[in-house]
């Protein structure tokens, strides 16, 4: 036992005087390349605009699909009449701008990660980021097919209805990525009830209590259905309460350009939040 224990300490003696060289792993170097925020960093933002050249090419490949796809009368009807308003009209609506906001991080070679109910589809049928064929159901990730040679990968999944293990994932995978927008999608904003000890004890905190940033982004949409005002709200007031110590910011988007911008931003600041 004396000798086991007289081993144990000769070799921790040793690690003591010789330390074992560390080489940084993929993820470390990704973050070491960033800083932490001050409270300056938010009296203005950085550049997050594109040029109009971009959103043709995003729009290009959003109302496109292969040969022989069959998309449903709806859906088709909808890519032009998308189209119709961006290329005749300059208008841009909600969907579009968070879907452009997606297709030029894509293009510029970040990658996008997505998850949470419905939201191939989108909560309030407003997204479409996957088009199904009417005869076969085969999907179509439109954001995906944008341009042959594009460098950033879309990934998006329609995730079960454990808000609390979805979302731990999520903080997980953001953790790893740095350069990647990886967004958690509240089908109604009470659902993410369900998933607030993440919010809490992670997304709040995490940054104080470990010194490590994270960039998650949460969508939390709240609209009248007439199911009852639990079911109507996002709960801003609690999620600004823990806004303190720039813990994290909390948008109310007003136009489809806030919602772009804003999206955008979370990886055009050289710290995350």
């Amino acid at each position: 036992d004396t000798a086991f224990k007289h081993d144990l300490q000769a070799h921790l003696d040793n690690v003591k005087q010789h330390p074992l060289p560390y080489k940084y792993q993929e993820p470390e170097m990704a973050w070491k390349k960033l800083r932490r925020a001050t409270d300056d960093d938010f009296n203005q933002s950085p550049n997050t605009g594109v040029e109009e050249d971009l959103l043709q090419r995003v729009m290009k490949g959003l109302t496109s699909y292969p040969t022989g796809f069959n998309p449903l009368p709806k859906i088709e009807q909808m890519l032009k009449n998308r189209n119709k308003i961006f290329n005749d009209e300059g208008k841009v609506d909600w969907a579009l701008g968070e879907l452009f906001a997606y297709g030029t991080l894509l293009l510029e070679g970040n990658d996008v990660r997505l998850s949470g109910q419905d939201v191939k589809r989108g909560t309030f049928s407003h997204r479409h980021a996957v088009i199904y064929d009417e005869k076969t159901n085969q999907e179509y990730n439109r954001l995906n097919n944008l341009e042959k040679q594009q460098k950033g990968r879309y990934r998006i999944y329609n995730s079960l209805l454990s808000e609390f293990a979805v979302l731990g994932f999520e903080y997980g995978y953001s953790l790893s990525t740095p350069d990647s927008l990886v967004i958690w999608e509240a089908q109604f904003g009470d659902f993410s009830n369900g998933a607030q000890t993440i919010i809490d004890q992670f997304i709040a905190a995490g940054e104080s209590k470990w010194n490590r940033m994270n960039g998650i982004t949460l969508l939390l949409p709240h609209g009248y259905e007439g199911q009852g005002p639990e079911h109507s709200s996002a709960r801003m007031e609690r999620f600004l309460q823990q806004c303190a110590e720039n813990n994290m910011q909390i948008v109310n988007c007003t136009t489809p350009a806030n919602q772009f911008h804003v999206l955008r931003r979370q990886l055009k600041r050289n710290f995350r939040k």
